[in-house]
């Protein structure tokens, strides 16, 4: 176990001592979370592929799955952390651990430029905020509502299982064993899938999703019930639905009976469009990792004002949920939910917010212009690229919604991809070889010429493999190269040239990530199926 083998339980349930925080920075960095953070003891990686140091030789465009720390965010961790053992000196760690969380609040609402009146939930992964959300639409609907996903096809794998209120893993975030599927007490609920993928299209999005949407909430309300209904802006693959027409009819046909939440946990949304969900009154899942390149795993629950006022006077803590909160996790506003939750600190879950607050503050500390014209650039070069490349085949990477709120995402930053051998479609297995088989050095594999090798020695993180389930039982799936905040920060400077040079070079390590593709799969062909073999797949 991780640093919760340090707590000790009193009346009151598990607590953190002050001894916690003098664990190692890269084990803080991986405690507090599900399995999903488990690092394997002799790669010293994570099942995606992520290191708890900074490991600037791995090229990384997996944005859309999982990021290393940087260094630049490792340094604010650390950093962070020595602040707040200089003030336990002065309070009680949950004191200034608290605290720390309300000015985390206080920033990130500075940086996404959201109003003072619009409140943030912390939590240790987005799955985590998924249940969040579903707690307080419980409590704010007045009964317990069917969760509608739009999108089931293309979102994380835990939200079959939080759509209903039930673990989705053998153990939570706080450290208490549970069983996967189980229901959580006095939160289970029933829930409506609506995937995302057309059914007569070579993987693209439905043209039905709208009305698809609206049958399905006409229905359950007709059955005198309430729904919570969870809309995707942006998928897996970058898609996004229902439309904003849509969204419109809802609130038009039935008034305080829908609440919804916006999955936005990749974060590839202008800030305007971000703004507008919360205007309207919806809550938004957000994380810190994804786009903005953070440590994975960082959620976070955005909550409206209106909302948030009705929340605090009449939600009582369901027994089974206060596993997955802590009161420092709630806003210090919210005193009435507050005192129902143990004060528990969760280490890991703030010094990955710390770290991915460092990203995103990078990131919007880039001119607008320069972040557009980079997403622009980046785009244009990758989808050429993808497309000059022989096995792969592009698929289309955003649902065609785009318009002015959403500035700089006007250009799709997540590039899927099929790969193709012998004039088909490659097996489910090849995709999740390859996808392994990138992030290894391969040189003692290839055989052949020395560039060759050299290719074949870089490592590369991508998006990991998308399994698409038709209704029909047909199988598909794609790969994914990503563009993330991290990239352009990188690229910007003030000086014109040396931006222009440095996307370049992005460009130029992608269209390496190509070309090592194409040789692993060619030499799949040509000799031992090695991919495989090497892949451990």
């Amino acid at each position: 176990m991780s640093v919760g083998a340090s707590r000790w339980r009193t009346e009151d349930g598990p607590r953190y001592g002050l001894r916690d925080l003098f664990t190692p920075l890269e084990a803080l960095l991986v405690s507090g979370g599900d399995q999903r953070l488990a690092i394997d003891p002799v790669t010293r990686l994570s099942d995606y592929g992520c290191a708890p140091e900074p490991t600037p030789e791995i090229w990384n465009f997996a944005s859309s799955t999982a990021s290393s720390i940087s260094e630049r965010a490792y340094h604010r961790a650390a950093l962070a952390r020595e602040e707040l053992v200089h003030k336990t000196l002065f309070d009680e760690v949950e004191v200034a651990f608290d605290a720390r969380n309300e000015d985390m609040r206080d920033e990130l609402r500075s940086h996404l430029q959201l109003a003072p009146r619009v409140d943030i939930v912390f939590s240790p992964s987005g799955t985590d905020s998924q249940l969040h959300a579903l707690f307080l639409a419980r409590a704010t609907l007045g009964a317990p509502p069917v969760t509608i996903v739009v999108g089931s096809d293309q979102t994380g794998s835990g939200t079959v299982y939080t759509a209903r209120g039930r673990h989705f893993s053998t153990r939570t975030a706080s450290g208490f064993a549970v069983r996967k599927d189980g229901a959580i007490a006095d939160l289970g609920c029933d829930s409506i899938a609506l995937p995302l993928l057309d059914a007569a299209a070579d993987l693209g999005p439905r043209p039905d999703a709208d009305s698809a949407v609206l049958r399905a909430i006409e229905t359950t309300i007709g059955q005198g019930k309430r729904v919570l209904l969870q809309i995707m802006d942006s998928s897996k693959l970058g898609w996004r639905a229902p439309s904003e027409a849509c969204l419109d009819e809802i609130a038009r046909r039935w008034p305080g009976k829908v609440q919804i939440v916006v999955d936005a946990c990749q974060m590839r949304l202008g800030l305007k469009r971000l703004r507008s969900y919360l205007d309207r009154g919806y809550m938004v899942l957000i994380t810190g990792s994804k786009f903005f390149g953070g440590p994975a795993f960082s959620g976070a629950l955005l909550v409206p004002k209106g909302l948030s006022r009705r929340v605090d006077r009449g939600v009582d803590a369901a027994p089974g949920f206060s596993d997955y909160a802590s009161r420092s996790d709630w806003p210090m506003g919210w005193a009435a939910l507050r005192s129902r939750f143990d004060s528990r600190p969760n280490f890991g879950q703030w010094l990955r917010w710390e770290a991915a607050l460092e990203e995103i503050g990078g990131y919007y500390a880039v001119p607008s212009p320069f972040r557009a014209k980079a997403l622009g650039e980046l785009r244009a070069g990758i989808e050429s690229m993808i497309a000059l490349t022989p096995s792969l085949g592009a698929i289309r990477s955003d649902a065609g919604h785009a318009g002015v709120d959403d500035e700089e995402f006007t250009h799709p930053t997540v590039f899927p991809f099929t790969l193709n051998r012998h004039g088909k479609l490659a097996a489910i297995a090849d995709y999740n070889a390859l996808y392994r088989t990138l992030a290894r050095d391969m040189n003692d594999e290839i055989k052949g010429s020395a560039m060759d090798r050299q290719v074949a020695a870089q490592r590369c993180l991508i998006g990991q493999p998308v399994r698409l389930e038709r209704p029909d039982g047909a199988v598909s799936c794609v790969l994914r190269l990503c563009v993330g905040a991290q990239l352009v920060t990188e690229a910007w400077s003030a000086d014109a040239g040396d931006a222009q040079r440095n996307l370049r070079r992005i460009l130029d390590r992608i269209a390496h990530v190509l070309v090592k593709i194409e040789l692993l799969l060619n030499r799949a062909d040509t000799a031992a199926p090695f991919i495989l073999s090497a892949s451990g797949a």
